[in-house]
């Protein structure tokens, strides 16, 4: 029996390093008071890819693991099309989660289809004067020049 484990070791942004000044923004999300969420982000991705292995590629790209709880796999899909296609295959990630140490026994199906936002859909909103000023100071503290002109123009908008 495989017990499912997440992958701490691997490094998540392998540009990173504390020399760059660069904070991962899972770290930053962990450091304000939200790691289990972020942990939890963390294994249901690591388990979708896992699960998703069990299955055809066609049909894998098609679908994503949504949640698990009390030993039940949601599972989201594009279209009902897919829905009936991953519906034959309910056996199979059954057993995968199994093998992966989850007690699952149970598997949903939702269709979550996103429709695409038009870019004039929301209106825009101006910048705060706060938000204007702390994008200048900002600036005044970046090295890198092209970065430094970006958030002064970025500041510049209305």
């Amino acid at each position: 029996m495989m017990t499912f484990m997440p992958n701490r070791s691997a490094p998540r942004h392998p540009g990173a390093s504390p020399q760059s000044g660069f904070q991962d923004p899972l770290a930053a999300f962990k450091d304000a008071g939200l790691g289990r969420v972020v942990e939890r982000a963390l294994m249901l991705d690591a388990l979708d890819r896992q699960l998703r292995h069990c299955l055809p590629s066609a049909l894998a790209d098609h679908c994503r693991l949504g949640n698990v709880r009390d030993g039940t796999l949601v599972f989201l899909v594009g279209s009902p099309v897919w829905k009936a296609k991953l519906r034959l295959h309910a056996d199979d990630l059954l057993e995968a989660a199994r093998a992966a140490g989850l007690p699952a026994r149970e598997l949903v199906l939702k269709v979550a289809t996103m429709q695409p936002v038009p870019p004039d859909a929301a209106p825009r909103l101006p910048l705060s004067r706060a938000a204007r000023d702390a994008l200048r100071a900002a600036a005044e503290t970046i090295k890198d020049p092209e970065l430094r002109a970006r958030l002064i123009a970025l500041a510049s908008v209305p």
